[in-house]
């Protein structure tokens, strides 16, 4: 993931096509009469060797006979000559190519890997191969086969060109542009993650949509997605890929967690607007090409049609919105206006004879409300009330809104008439504009639904729950036990152990191998209502499959005699399930306990991904269950329980009390910590946690490992969200005999970090950003602080609270090199805290396996320089700029020199 050569993208100073034909209807010729109808500035040159010019245009028949070096290149050429093509792109200086051409069906991955290889030597960016191609409306440059769209503000990711083509011609009818559209087609370098990134720091775009047929590299996508979110408004809508039904052979877990529901709760965690459809993508884009931020979510409405507006509130309600409730003011203000058979409260009925007068008045009144955070205008169209002076009153209101008030409240329009004018006059008063009330409602709830998506982004949880030690080495113990005995399935006895040391309750318990034993230890373990037994088998994923759990038995007969029973029904229902045993525990059902359901799944993509919902024999029935990435600090945890029926009865309901809410959040914070210190983990499944007023305590439990790569940087490589790694921070010892602390930055240190970089030297920030900086801008400290460490590091040195130095380091998209970037505050220097600071750097990359680490220097900078050196760096010039060395550390060379003092 990286921004490298994006520019020449989105920005080329030249283009060239690879593979122009002058046939009809070729698509080489249609990205050329697109190249040249729109207009850009640069020059667009052909490369073709079959034909000596195409349409008018001369063409080279190669790369060394062109005149000014390419900085785009566009491929149609056929399939066995692209990779060539690129190596030759690259060697003229290209540093970015756009291959339209598809892969071939057969061995499609053997030629993405050659396009690739011919890419990297130099550095050359590969859109492609078989994407539709790029546009940059602002340069006037479209490299694709679609019509130009118009510049604006939104950014089109999307992986069908088809969607992308159909985009665009819904923006052009409705007078939306874009600063910037690209088709990915089959991803051989340029991905999701590199383009969020690349959008989220153009300064033209607004907002960014996505079309997504899958996810590839989750925590590279999850990190620039969080990151991007952060600074603007991401909507995304994703094919959906719904689980087989599992049938007799799967787990509670697999029926209850599919993928739909895996990619709803990263989106969510990543700040992201989902939406179903290409419809409902249409109406985000619309919603967020015209209206402003929203503030809350309580909506006043205003119609000349009574039925429309209750339509419209009702919708609201359904979609969790606020009708506002009108304050005494409005109310009076809206009386003055209204006929006497028009009602002044929400919604508001303007009756069907309201003109531009009576719609711009209502209005004005609703805005003017403390109690409203924003509006919707509903016309119906009449020969007594006319849209396009209704469509001027409703705009006229938004503007003197936004005249008096910042943050401006939006206002959304539904004009249902066939008239195109009302839609003109509303879009330029960036009013957004629906044809019926409830995608009005739809297109208001996008922004509520964004700002609600806010606070879960910003939330970073610890690598550990405060005040919570797990023990580890007790369940690594279970782990192994486990591995050791080529076990795929946990025992009950290293569930048991797994679980309480992370310190969830479970019941007390014994495994035995024999009916016969079973029935000698029911009497000791059983409960004031008898015992309960159960099956143990790896091969029965349900034990409700083969009747394997029996409740209540009384006395050590009926254990005897339901043991047997079971025994006969696996005989006879899963004859090649191997039986290890019966589980035996006290019968306890607590009149006023509650039954949930937590889980850990395994996504192919995500990694491990928490659950929880209604609980019991009916869970899979019920399909109540919410889905959230791990890490989770109680925050979270709560918000998960919110998502389900079962997490809201456990506040109470009817008779019951209040169950122990914040004893079941703690577990799951501690199962979701569980997932995040094994990687071994694959499935966990504890049904029922049975919550009560007095706690909460697993009665059933089941969990699944495999092997897996040990711990990175103290946390499970497979998670999608890296958690913030305590294991790196630490005391540092200075030349000068003070200590100060180094750990890794969080993003509440954004104001600290502002002050930093207030405290830097200007011709410290000047070596630093290569240029002369008056201030450094607040989305650059954003991003440097809300960060996720999937892809990149941000050490601080703290004296107390104050920042006075801090380190960055940068991986690349393979997460094999970092580069780095170090910085002081003034008055630092001299003290040893820059060779600490580098030494700490140069240790996390160790810990994270990279191969190398680079840097970029200042000629004149002879003090860093000196420091690389005397770390081992290797400082060689920068071929392309004299003014810059250009510094690397190999990793890999255990030999390299590196003081330590």
């Amino acid at each position: 993931m990286t921004l490298r050569n994006l520019d020449a993208v989105f920005a080329p100073r030249s283009v060239t096509l690879v593979g122009g034909s002058p046939r009809p209807g070729s698509v080489g010729r249609a990205i050329l009469a697109n190249l040249r109808a729109g207009a850009f500035q640069g020059p667009i040159t052909l490369v073709n060797p079959d034909h000596a010019a195409i349409d008018g245009l001369s063409a080279a028949a190669s790369f060394s006979a062109l005149g000014p070096r390419p900085d785009l290149v566009v491929v149609t050429a056929p399939a066995p000559h692209v990779p060539r093509i690129v190596h030759e792109a690259g060697e003229a200086g290209a540093r970015a190519v756009a291959v339209i051409t598809l892969a071939p069906r057969a061995g499609a991955a053997e030629f993405r890997k050659a396009v690739l290889a011919a890419a990297r030597p130099r550095g050359v960016r590969v859109v492609g191969p078989g994407c539709l191609g790029v546009q940059s409306p602002h340069m006037r440059l479209n490299a694709s086969a679609a019509e130009a769209a118009s510049p604006g503000d939104l950014a089109l990711i999307s992986q069908s060109g088809g969607v992308m083509s159909s985009t665009v011609a819904w923006a052009n009818a409705r007078s939306i542009g874009f600063s910037g559209l690209v088709s990915l087609g089959d991803t051989a370098d340029v991905d999701v993650d590199d383009l969020l990134d690349h959008f989220a720091l153009d300064r033209r775009t607004h907002a960014i949509l996505l079309y997504l047929d899958d996810v590839g590299n989750a925590a590279r996508f999850m990190s620039a997605a969080r990151a991007a979110a952060r600074i603007k408004p991401v909507v995304v809508v994703k094919a959906p890929q719904r689980s087989e039904e599992l049938g007799a052979g799967g787990t509670l877990t697999r029926a209850l967690i599919d993928r739909e529901t895996v990619c709803d709760a990263a989106f969510r965690r990543a700040g992201l607007l989902r939406v179903a459809h290409l419809s409902e993508l249409f109406a985000a884009a619309e919603t967020l090409a015209h209206a402003p931020p929203l503030a809350g979510k309580r909506v006043a409405i205003a119609s000349n049609s009574g039925a429309l507006g209750v339509l419209a509130h009702a919708r609201l309600k359904a979609l969790g919105g606020l009708p506002a409730v009108l304050s005494d003011e409005a109310k009076s203000a809206l009386a003055k206006i209204l006929p006497s058979e028009g009602f002044a409260t929400n919604p508001i009925d303007l009756c069907g004879d309201a003109g531009g007068d009576r719609y711009g008045a209502a209005l004005d009144a609703a805005l003017d409300d403390g109690a409203v955070d924003a509006a919707i205008a509903i016309h119906a169209p009449s020969r007594i009330s006319h849209g396009g002076d209704c469509a001027a009153a409703v705009a006229a209101s938004a503007t003197r809104a936004r005249s008096r008030r910042f943050p401006p409240k939006p206002v959304f329009a539904a004009f249902l008439g066939a008239e195109t004018a009302p839609r003109r006059t509303l879009e330029a008063a960036h009013v957004p504009m629906f044809r019926t009330p409830e995608a009005a409602v739809q297109g208001l709830m996008h922004l509520v639904d964004h700002v609600e998506a806010q606070s879960a982004l910003l939330a970073t949880p610890p690598s550990a729950p405060e005040d919570f030690a797990p023990d580890l080495p007790r369940a690594r113990a279970a782990v192994a036990a486990t591995l050791a005995a080529g076990r795929e399935w946990m025992s009950p006895t290293d569930v048991a152990e797994a679980l309480l040391a992370y310190g969830v309750p479970t019941l007390p318990q014994a495994v035995v191998r024999t009916p016969e034993e079973a029935a000698e230890v029911a009497e000791a373990l059983s409960g004031p209502r008898g015992a309960v037994l159960k099956i143990v088998s790896a091969d029965i994923p349900r034990r409700a499959l083969v009747g394997g759990v029996r409740l209540a038995l009384e006395g050590p007969d009926a254990v005897l005699e339901a043991a047997r029973g079971m025994l006969g029904r696996v005989a006879e229902r899963m004859p090649q399930a191997r039986v290890d045993g019966f589980l035996v525990q006290p019968h306890i059902r607590p009149d006023d306990g509650q039954e949930v359901y937590l889980g850990v799944a395994d996504d192919p993509s995500f990694g491990p991904v928490i659950a929880f919902g209604a609980g019991g024999g009916a869970a899979a029935l019920r399909r109540d269950v919410a889905a959230a990435l791990p890490p989770l600090h109680m925050g979270l945890a709560r918000e998960l329980m919110d998502r389900t029926v079962a997490g809201r009865l456990l506040g109470g309901h009817d008779d019951r009390p209040p169950a122990d809410r914040d004893v079941v959040a703690q577990i799951l914070v501690r199962i979701a910590q569980l997932a995040v210190d094994l990687p071994e983990l694959r499935e966990v499944e504890i049904n029922p946690l049975v919550a009560t007023p007095r706690g909460a305590v697993a009665f059933d439990a089941r969990i699944r490992i495999a092997a897996a790569p040990a711990a990175r940087g103290g946390a499970n490589p497979r998670l999608a969200i890296r958690p913030y790694p305590k294991a790196y921070e630490r005391e540092l010892a200075l030349k000068d005999g003070a200590t100060v602390s180094l750990r890794p930055v969080r993003p509440e240190d954004e104001p600290a970090v502002a002050a930093f970089f207030r405290d830097v030297a200007p011709d410290d920030l000047r070596q630093r950003f290569f240029t002369p900086v008056v201030e450094v801008p607040r989305v650059f400290i954003a991003r440097l602080t809300q960060i996720d460490y999937a892809r990149a590091f941000v050490l601080l040195a703290l004296s107390g609270e104050r920042v006075i130095g801090l380190v960055q380091l940068h991986t690349d998209p393979d997460v094999e090199t970092g580069e780095y970037a170090i910085l002081l505050a003034d008055g630092e220097k001299g003290r040893g805290l820059g060779r600490a600071l580098m030494l700490s750097m140069i240790d996390v990359a160790r810990a994270e396996g990279l191969s190398a680490v680079t840097g970029e220097v200042l000629t004149e900078n002879s003090a860093m320089l000196a420091l690389c050196r005397s770390l081992g760096f290797e400082v060689r010039a920068d071929p392309d700029d004299l003014s810059v060395r250009r510094v690397s550390l190999d990793l890999r060379d255990r030999g390299a020199r590196i003081a330590t003092s």
